[in-house]
């Protein structure tokens, strides 16, 4: 396994690295604790993939609301404003895949690494929700 990052409420696995496809893809797994999910933004650079392995999310792209469960698959094109929730009482698992690659570089950056694999990843802190917002110009993330 990859590096474990986490993230704003999820933990983030790195699968496979831009540095290891050729920069054509970056793929990692996220577990969403209830509560857990991004702010909405929008990726300048890359289409977003995902594919729910277990539980349930609200995926919000664009103007339109989703309910996915497991086994779905949703696009977010380029441009497009998405965020997703997990509303449910489990933690929801998936596959996110960024085409081209270069996601993971504004994750490394801004968010913290995982001391437990097994733990609950914490809120996040002052300190990380800044460095998400200054990551993100340089590497095509915009908050909205």
């Amino acid at each position: 396994t990859g590096p474990m990052l986490w993230g704003p409420g999820d933990s983030y696995t790195f699968l496979v690295t831009g540095e290891q496809s050729g920069g054509a893809y970056f793929i990692l797994e996220a577990f969403v604790p209830p509560g857990g999910g991004p702010p909405p933004h929008i990726h300048e650079r890359e289409e977003e993939c995902f594919y729910l392995l277990e539980g349930h999310l609200t995926m919000t792209l664009g103007e339109q609301q989703i309910m996915v469960a497991a086994g779905d698959f949703v696009q977010v094109a380029r441009g497009t404003v998405h965020t997703f929730t997990n509303d449910g009482q489990g933690i929801a698992r998936m596959l996110a895949i960024f085409s081209p690659a270069g996601m993971e570089h504004w994750m490394t950056e801004a968010l913290d690494p995982a001391l437990d694999r097994a733990a609950t990843p914490p809120p996040p802190t002052p300190a990380m929700i800044a460095r998400m917002i200054a990551a993100a110009p340089h590497n095509g993330v915009v908050f909205v």
